[in-house]
């Protein structure tokens, strides 16, 4: 007796406007995953937050309703990791799909022999995006991340610190302790202490005092 064959394990939601659409994606993942499917934006959100799938493909429409599906079912279904399909690569509209927690955002002119491992990949953790949206996407993380310090002077160096770690400073500064930190801060007196330990070792410090020293 031969044995069954193996069920895919893998979940793929296909949702798209167009029938034809739905099953062309829906062919192409034929024997990798487990399709379901839904005709419109407010259906694809409502099958994503009932039944968590892996994956769910976005092939709508472009404009607003492709990214607030987007959106909502990040916010509502976290675990699904949604990658959109478009026929005209936007790369403004890539942005905003990344802002708003796409795994993925690819042509739909993509060779759906490749779908399969788009969709494996995209599970290791790994974003599918178009190779010339690449250096965009590194440009906005790199001023994200600059946003998101600060810099203090000791001597003639500029030494940076989270935004977090500035508040922690001027508090430092005021004499607060670590309990009156944590309070105004809003964060545990251990983060507090984790934050000054980084403070001192990027200042080469070996305790509080010693940094309102130098930044007092």
């Amino acid at each position: 007796m031969s044995a069954a064959p193996v069920e895919p394990s893998t979940r793929v939601l296909i949702a798209a406007e167009r029938r034809p659409t739905r099953a062309r994606l829906r062919l192409a993942l034929e024997g990798d995953a487990r399709c379901t499917e839904a005709e419109n934006a407010d259906a694809a959100v409502a099958a994503a937050v009932r039944d968590c799938p892996d994956v769910c493909l976005l092939s709508l429409k472009a404009g607003a309703n492709r990214l607030r599906a987007t959106t909502e079912i990040v916010s509502r279904a976290p675990s699904v990791q949604v990658i959109v399909l478009t026929n005209r690569p936007d790369e403004d509209e890539f942005m905003a799909a990344m802002r708003g927690g796409a795994a993925g955002y690819l042509p739909q002119s993509l060779d759906p022999e490749r779908l399969p491992d788009v969709v494996r990949s995209t599970l290791r953790g790994e974003p599918a995006v178009p190779r010339r949206f690449v250096a965009r996407l590194l440009a906005e993380l790199q001023h994200h991340t600059q946003a998101r310090r600060t810099f203090v002077r000791v001597g003639t160096e500029r030494v940076p610190l989270t935004i977090r770690e500035s508040e922690v400073v001027e508090l430092l500064r005021s004499g607060a302790t670590t309990s009156e930190i944590a309070q105004e801060l809003a964060i545990a007196p251990v983060t507090v202490r984790r934050h000054i330990s980084s403070i001192e070792h990027k200042l080469g410090v070996t305790s509080r005092s010693e940094v309102k020293r130098l930044l007092g």
